[in-house]
């Protein structure tokens, strides 16, 4: 059985690949697949089968899914160009006789109002129309994105946002990892679309407060308009349809797009979901080890 994961230059398709060997899949049954392969060489020093896949390029595509039964399609991060890049991993996944093909979507996708969910909707519907047995992993929020800005929320004592009192279910990037090689490792997820989160929903105010008890410094959210939030984030550096889509998740926060009761992702891992406070915790350990 080999397994192919796109992204394994990422964050989450690099956790993935790391989580099928811990579970002990043979190294040469798993297909590690990425634009740059000269960031795969650990991976290939360990055994791991090492591809080239450029979204961009149908050829490299099929030339990287060769041989693989099952595929994780790990969600690509260039929103314009989302849709597009799916359709060509699908459709060469499919051409290569994969037999089931796994795709990272984002939580309540059929529902959520945002500009991210667009396409991975659009992504679902070519899946289910490709003829491939498939599962949708609808993976919520990372922890991730909050406890990657723990130094600027202690050195400017504010979490922005546009949220309001919305509840985010958050969860680690391990998390969704975790999930995703325990559906490519065991049988009966075919068919299956998971709504993934966090255990414990939270606030941004109960994010800045949480904050709080764990470093000693006082940090308070700070509620802005959507437009108002969007230029902070330009000023903070941040291209301009990134900084859109953000401001814009921000609002599907608040109307809930972003929060799930579903226990989906614990059943999954067979364990507790990171909590807020773990999460932090550890973002400020590394904080002061750097």
């Amino acid at each position: 059985m080999s397994i192919a994961v796109t992204g394994a230059t990422g964050q989450l398709g690099g956790l993935v690949v790391e989580d099928l060997l811990r579970r002990g899949v043979a190294p040469d049954h798993i297909i590690a697949t990425g634009r740059d392969t000269d960031r795969l060489t650990d991976l290939a020093e360990r055994g791991v089968q090492v591809r080239r896949a450029d979204f961009a390029d149908s050829g490299t595509l099929t030339e990287a899914f060769k041989g693989a039964r099952k595929v994780l399609l790990v969600s690509t991060t260039d929103v314009g160009e989302r849709l597009g890049n799916h359709t060509r991993a699908i459709d060469a996944a499919r051409d290569c006789g994969a037999e089931l093909i796994v795709y990272t979507s984002t939580l309540n996708a059929r529902t959520a109002g945002m500009l991210l969910a667009d396409a991975h909707l659009k992504t679902e519907h070519h899946l289910r129309d490709s003829g491939v047995p498939f599962v949708v992993l609808r993976n919520g929020w990372y922890l991730e994105n909050y406890t990657s800005q723990v130094p600027l929320f202690l050195q400017t004592g504010v979490v922005p946002g546009s949220a309001g009192a919305g509840r985010v279910s958050a969860a680690s990037r391990r998390d969704y990892a975790e999930a995703a090689a325990a559906v490519l490792t065991s049988e009966g997820h075919a068919g299956s679309v998971y709504e993934l989160g966090g255990d414990d929903a939270f606030t941004l105010t109960e994010l800045a407060a949480a904050l709080s008890r764990a470093s000693g410094q006082k940090v308070v959210y700070t509620d802005l308009p959507a437009a108002e939030y969007r230029r902070a984030l330009l000023d903070a550096g941040l291209p301009a349809e990134l900084a859109e889509v953000l401001a814009d998740s921000d609002l599907g926060l608040k109307r809930g797009d972003l929060f799930t009761d579903s226990a989906d992702l614990r059943r999954l891992t067979g364990r507790p979901t990171t909590s807020l406070t773990d999460a932090l915790t550890e973002a400020l350990t590394g904080a002061l080890a750097s």
